[in-house]
Order: structure tokens, then sequence, then C-alpha cells
């Protein structure tokens, strides 16, 4: 039950103090200027603590968004792909609004620190932060007002309900002409880097992103089925991925000699738990073969080109991508023209017939 007390401070002033006892529940306790005012809380408050109500709100004044942050990171971060991008992010937002509860963390003063985010040149490029980036610091924070709703019970609802992603360009598309993709591979092959060839080669014929074909393991490889199985997608989802004759016959030659201290396939050699950085003989080889504006992603957009192009249908290349929508490969539609219009002449002829 509500018990008010009204107290009278030494300068006069009148104030009232409201204590509310429920047994199986801690005391719940404020102080206000007007009788009014208590009364109105303590029939609220109490009325919370009877639907279960109260107590959610309480936690959510109780923990700090850098407390929640810490959890997260202690135990989602672990598991995540993407980690050290995901804490950047998150040290973004502990640094700007971590002292805040939970409660206080609005839709106002997010998309307030996001316009901050988005007017500010990046510290590392000198550059204004694309919306893709900008939604990457979005969908940090998301996550962690996700798990406290969901799983921890330190909020009712999560903010970011009310704050929008930014609208992102379309992907873009930048893939190797045939005679591009001959002088790519010849410079692979001639250079110096062991690693180089067989990394490009494996990214060009599988359409594997970079983390997945860096980051493979020989338990991954199956030299008898000619597969790479991925068992942690971006999309959560396993994969397998074909090895063209090629890329088989390469790796049956380097399993051979594979380094006994490292499962990686291709591992670094200062650190063997490392995959091997090739961002400098990647970035030598392309100059050499006179090859601009691509990036290493590019080689899947090239593998997804080609098939497009092969005749392969949306849902096909959304499988052989990893992509459980289709939205991801509509980008490709345009390359295909000759299949679709042998698909629309086959309708046409039925039509006709009938």
């Amino acid at each position: 039950m509500a018990a008010i007390e009204k107290r009278i401070a030494s300068d006069g002033s009148v104030s009232y103090r409201v204590k509310i006892r429920l047994r199986g529940h801690p005391v719940q306790s404020a102080t206000f200027a007007s009788l009014a005012k208590a009364r109105q809380w303590a029939q609220a408050t109490e009325s919370g603590i009877r639907d279960g109500r109260y107590f959610k709100t309480s936690e959510a004044k109780k923990h700090t968004l850098a407390e929640a942050i810490e959890r997260y990171e202690r135990e989602k971060l672990g598991t995540m792909r993407a980690k050290e991008a995901r804490k950047q992010h998150l040290d973004y937002w502990r640094a700007e609004l971590g002292t805040l509860p939970l409660a206080d963390v609005t839709p106002a003063i997010i998309k307030e620190r996001l316009a901050r985010l988005a007017d500010e040149p990046s510290q590392r490029t000198g550059k204004l932060r694309s919306a893709s980036t900008l939604n990457h610091y979005r969908q940090a924070l998301a996550s962690v007002l996700t798990e406290a709703v969901k799983n921890w019970e330190w909020l009712d609802a999560s903010p970011m309900v009310k704050v929008g992603k930014k609208s992102e360009p379309r992907g873009r598309v930048r893939f190797l002409s045939d005679d591009e993709r001959e002088r790519l591979l010849t410079a692979c092959k001639e250079s110096s880097n062991p690693d180089l060839y067989l990394a490009v080669l494996l990214a060009l014929t599988t359409g594997a992103r970079q983390g997945e074909s860096m980051g493979a393991t020989w338990k991954q490889i199956d030299l008898q089925r000619a597969t790479l199985q991925l068992e942690e997608t971006k999309n959560g989802s396993r994969r397998a991925l074909h090895l063209t004759a090629p890329v088989l016959a390469l790796l049956k030659e380097r399993s051979k000699v594979r380094r006994i201290d490292s499962d990686l396939l291709f591992p670094s050699r200062v650190n063997p738990r490392q995959p091997v950085d090739l961002r400098q003989p990647w970035e030598q080889a392309l100059k050499r073969a006179g090859i601009e504006d691509f990036h290493w992603h590019d080689l899947r957009h090239t593998f997804a080109s080609y098939a497009a192009m092969s005749g392969a249908t949306l849902p096909e290349l959304a499988a052989l991508l990893g992509h459980k929508t289709l939205a991801m490969v509509q980008r490709y539609a345009h390359l295909s023209p000759q299949h679709t219009a042998s698909l629309a002449e086959k309708v046409a002829a039925q039509m006709v017939q009938a």
C-alpha cells in the first residue's frame, strides 16, 4: 500500500514523500512538491507493480547504455564474423551515450547523434560517411537494444523502431571483361606471393565472400566431392561451394605441402592462426594488369555477372551467392536478356497456340 508523508523543511517549504510497500516487491519511494502529484505517482506506480509493468521501466532507469553494450559484447560479439567493425561502432555509442540510463536513450537523441556522425568526416578517410556506413552504426546500437528488450528485460520496447535507416544507393556491379580477367589471372600467376593466384581463382569461380574464402580451413574442404563447406555464412545459413577442376587441382597440390601448424587454407607466415594479408600483392597485380576501379569484392560480382549472362535465373543466383531473398541479386537481372527473351518467346508461343 502507498503511504504519503508530509515534510516541512527548515526554510518552510513543504514536500510529500511517497512509499509503496507491496508483499514480494522492493519498496519504492519518491518525493514531490505537491500532494496531487504524489498521489498521482502513487496510484500509477502501485497499479504498474500489480500489473507487472513497473519494474520493466525501473530496469531501464537502473542500467546505462554502457552496461548494455558491455553485456552485448560479452554474450554476442565473440560469435560474430565482423566483430572488429561491430566493436568500432559500439565504441562510438559507448563514448557518445554510454552514461545515459536506457530509459533516456530516446529516438530523438539517437537521430541527433546519427546526424552529427553524418556531418563529421571520418578520421580514417577524411571523407563523409556513406549511407551504408551510417546504417552499420545504427544496426550496432539496434542489436544491443533488441537484446535488452527480448532477452534481458531491461527495456519494454526499443527506441530504434522510430529511427529509420538511411536510403542507400543501388549496389554497384563492376565485373571483369574477358580480356581483363585473363590479364588479372596472368598477373596473379606471375606474382611472387604463392597464395594470390589460388585465392583469386577460388573467389572468381565460387563467388565466395573474401572472409569466407580467406578464412577457409582444410576441414571445410572435401577433395573427393570437390566442395568447400561454409558452416557460418553472413546470413547464418550453411552453403556448399563447388570447386572447379583448376581450383581442385591446385588444392590437391597444396594439400601435399600444407603447413602443420595451421588448419587455414591461406595462413599468414607471421601468425599461422590468422589468414594471410594479400592487400599489397593484390594491388600490385591489378597495377600490372592495368585494371582500375576494381576491388576484391568485385570478384564476387564477376562470378555472379558471368552466371547471369550464362542464363542463371535470379533464384539460382541467390542460391549460388548465399542470399535468402532476391533483392540482392536484382542488380544482375539486366545481364541475362537473352535468357529472359527465350522465356518470353516460349510463353508467347503457348499463347498463340492457344
